[in-house]
């Protein structure tokens, strides 16, 4: 009697690295708009506010009533004053300002202070604030044989860091710092892993 032979079994899916962690492309990650509820509800209480009030005043003109002495000589002082004068183009510069401020405004994300991290669900999104990777880099930075204070500044683009060495050949200490926090950043999880620049200096003579 032969028994009949199995089948061999499948083989098991490889583990395939990945580089930068999980989850989407680092240039899918976009930064947090901010919500900006003070420059919209100053904004808005301009415009209804004029709005209402030359309503206000159209209404009563309709209503065979004089208008507004404000609206009367605006509408004079508009009719006389020359389109060049000092006046006029000071007005006209910062209501352009004011426009390109607001179109600023409306075009970035904002939320400077908050950097994304990468996205290991896509229904997730997480940021870090700036200061908390600046302390916890400046932490790691402290564990470094040599190293007497540290000064960390964490931007999008660029981590600056400035240390102060009071023993231990400096470049030796400039090596182990620029190790630790290049693992620090990775370890950091952000999606676009910023640039990190470390410079070492000794402590300053006093007197």
């Amino acid at each position: 009697m032969t028994t009949p032979e199995r089948p061999d079994p499948a083989p098991e899916p490889e583990d395939v690295p990945v580089l930068g962690g999980s989850g989407p492309d680092p240039e899918r990650v976009r930064r947090f708009w901010s919500v900006r509820r003070i420059p919209a509800a100053l904004l808005a209480a301009v415009v209804l506010g004029g709005a209402g009030l030359l309503l206000y005043d159209v209404a009563a003109v309709r209503a065979d009533h004089s208008a507004m002495s404000w609206r009367r000589e605006l509408a004079d002082d508009l009719a006389t004053r020359p389109l060049d004068s000092a006046t006029t183009l000071a007005v006209a510069g910062a209501v352009v300002l004011l426009g390109v401020w607001l179109l600023v405004l409306a075009s970035t994300p904002g939320l400077r202070a908050v950097l994304p991290m990468r996205r290991t669900h896509p229904d997730l999104r997480a940021g870090l604030d700036r200061d908390a990777a600046a302390l916890a880099l400046r932490d790691r930075a402290m564990e470094v044989s040599g190293v007497q204070s540290v000064k960390v500044r964490v931007g999008r683009a660029k981590v600056a860091v400035r240390a102060v060495s009071h023993f231990r050949p400096l470049d030796d200490v400039r090596a182990d710092v620029s190790t630790v926090l290049t693992a620090g950043v990775e370890e950091l999880g952000l999606a676009h892993a910023p640039a990190l620049t470390v410079r070492v200096e000794r402590p300053s003579k006093k007197g």
